[in-house]
């Protein structure tokens, strides 16, 4: 059985160019990428 679970995320411009993606719920959970639709498929 897989769960499937859905979170808020918060995309910011990060200091080095790159798009920061925060997690609201998830307090250090972090991710980025190069452009806005990368940082979103690193979060999935």
């Amino acid at each position: 059985m897989t769960t499937t679970r859905s979170y808020t995320v918060v995309l910011e411009p990060g200091e080095d160019g790159r798009i920061v993606v925060r997690f609201p719920a998830l307090p250090g959970c972090v991710t980025q990428g190069r452009t806005r639709e990368e940082a979103l498929a690193n979060a999935r």
